[in-house]
């Protein structure tokens, strides 16, 4: 490809909508534009990018045995409310309506549509195991699209789906998957970190999302240097917070009066000096429109998805203040559990055998002390509620560390969830009539596109991989008139190393040799053969490999066997 025959529109300076440098980078690089907030169209260099992850899955998938399908991106409103998920994944749906006014749903993944189609299709455990998998669009109805790719309306996904006899060989096929991300990623050129995730609204008890680690990631993962222990912070778990939880106490509960405290820091201060690991942090929500109260300690922070897990469900919110009065008899500052009657408790883990401790007393300026978890408050659920910090131990007892990451793939075990809700079954050798074990996993490809960007960058540009380079060379001629002698062996070295089997594009415009060099920089070419003039004279052509740009002197007759060996080893 020449480049003044194809569309790299570059720009020196990225626009103010780019928040995040791989953003910056799509649109300085010239790979997308932006067409409204969360949609993009992919350039020829970007569609190029976009088609080697692809191919990439596509041969990782196939060689795990998945068999590729496509599956209608409009969906019908009724599976999704056979599933259970209308109503839970209604704040994404993006639901349409056609001529004759009845509803559709513009697809963001496909476990009811899969299973509809096994429900139809598989009857007997001879069919079984079976994996299916689509590289398609998917829509979201993000209500704050930001970071480019990374959180847009319309974006390409790869899903998979497979349905097994048991449980037991469901995780042979998670297994196969997980071990096919790995590949996927490796190949991609990327470091990602397999950790434990909540299943959220997708169901199952077992999970794993692919992380790349980056500054600006929207997720935390909790981890040991020694690679034991790692997981989402929504998922992860330690020994606890440093200061321990008071477990001593003799004393009677008592009612002091609190005039003023409103928060866990007023109730610190002088007069009462209560420490918050010695407080109990008492938090209202509405829960399928009834109350639910969690109890934490006073330091520590509630968890959203460990919250859901706890509650059995992903629809709950904070309770409106008249709520919790009506509820409970008090505002916010006075609040505990005891004598909360009728109301569902869960209390997380570090307030089990909890003694000592003080709590809002129901009553507004008034708290309790010396309650004991045990004694005063025994209906309470103990459940994991707490997020996770950083320095804690791990249950192996290495210290947590946290950073943030890009999460590019995740696979689930989702057991029998749909095929029961939407009539999935075969019967088993004894004739016996069961529902088929799911896992479902996917992989987000223009997110990975993103990703590889945030992950290998530099003040110049993009450091794209071989693997999934727009063009794995870029032969620069510095002379571009026609017939010269640079633009002679430019074609010769450009028609070699096509032949062989190698992406390259020849810088043939005219224009001056540091604009260009600049411009295959920041599009990010792992490699660069400069030729110009003086140094053709002396039998030479310049070599930079983009991810050090350290320039060398090669021989002319040598530059083609250079790149190919460079491209080798990158």
């Amino acid at each position: 490809m020449r480049w003044s025959n194809t569309f790299i529109p570059t720009l020196k300076e990225a626009p103010a909508e780019a928040e995040i440098v791989s953003h910056q980078l799509l649109l300085r690089a010239g790979l997308v534009r932006k067409l409204a907030g969360g949609l993009y169209t992919f350039l020829p260099a970007g569609i190029r990018v976009l088609r080697k992850i692809e191919r990439i899955v596509r041969e990782e998938m196939d060689r795990a045995g998945a068999l590729e399908v496509l599956m209608p991106a409009v969906q019908p409103p009724e599976i999704w409310q056979a599933s259970g998920r209308y109503e839970q994944a209604a704040d994404v749906l993006f639901k349409v309506s056609d001529s004759k006014g009845r509803e559709w749903l513009l697809g963001p993944t496909h476990e009811e549509v899969i299973t509809a189609m096994a429900a139809n299709e598989i009857n007997s455990y001879r069919q079984l195991p079976l994996n299916f998998y689509q590289i398609q669009t998917k829509f979201r109805d993000e209500i704050r699209p930001r970071f480019g790719l990374m959180r847009a309306r319309e974006f390409i996904m790869k899903d998979a789906y497979s349905f097994d006899v048991s449980d037991e060989a469901a995780l042979t096929s998670y297994q196969k998957m997980y071990d096919a991300y790995v590949r996927i990623f490796d190949r991609c050129g990327v470091k990602s970190y397999p950790v434990e995730a909540d299943t959220g609204v997708m169901g199952g008890n077992h999970s794993h999302e692919f992380m790349v680690p980056a500054q600006t990631g929207e997720s935390e993962v909790a981890y040991t240097e020694d690679g034991v222990y790692s997981a989402n912070l929504e998922k992860a778990v330690s020994q606890g917070p440093e200061t321990k939880t008071p477990d001593l106490c003799s004393g009677v509960l008592e009612e002091f009066e609190t005039p003023g405290v409103k928060t866990i820091g007023d109730l610190e201060s002088e007069p009462f000096s209560v420490p918050a690991s010695s407080q109990i942090k008492t938090l209202v929500y509405i829960a399928q429109d009834k109350p639910v109260i969690a109890l934490i300690r006073g330091d520590d922070e509630a968890n959203e998805a460990k919250l859901a897990v706890a509650f059995g469900t992903a629809i709950f919110r904070p309770a409106e203040p008249a709520e919790i009065r009506k509820a409970l008899g008090a505002m916010p500052g006075s609040l505990g559990a005891i004598n909360a009657e009728g109301i569902p408790i869960y209390a997380d883990r570090q307030l089990m055998g909890a003694a000592g401790m003080v709590t809002g007393a129901n009553k507004d300026g008034y708290h309790l002390r010396n309650v004991n978890v045990d004694r005063d408050i025994k209906h309470a659920s103990f459940k994991e509620l707490r997020t996770v910090r950083e320095g804690e131990l791990s249950t192996e007892g290495q210290p947590i560390k946290i950073r943030r990451a890009i999460e590019v793939g995740h696979v689930f075990k989702l057991g029998t969830k749909y095929c029961e809700s939407l009539e999935a079954s075969f019967l088993d050798e004894n004739g016996k009539n069961k529902a088929p074990v799911m896992g479902c996993y996917g992989l987000g490809v223009t997110r990975t596109l993103q990703a590889i960007i945030e992950y290998s960058h530099d003040d110049n540009g993009i450091i794209w991989p071989a693997s999934v380079a727009p063009w794995q060379v870029c032969i620069t001629a510095l002379d571009v008139e026609p017939g010269g002698q640079v633009m002679k062996k430019a074609l010769e070295i450009y028609s070699e190393l096509s032949e062989g089997g190698y992406d390259v594009i020849l810088d043939d415009r005219d224009l001056r040799p540091g604009f260009k060099f600049k411009d295959s920089e920041l599009v990010g070419f792992p490699v660069r053969l400069s030729i110009g003039e003086k140094s053709l004279n002396q039998g030479n052509v310049e070599f930079t490999l983009r991810s050090s740009l350290q320039r060398e002197s090669v021989s002319v007759d040598q530059a083609a066997a250079k790149v190919k060996t460079a491209l080798a080893d990158v």
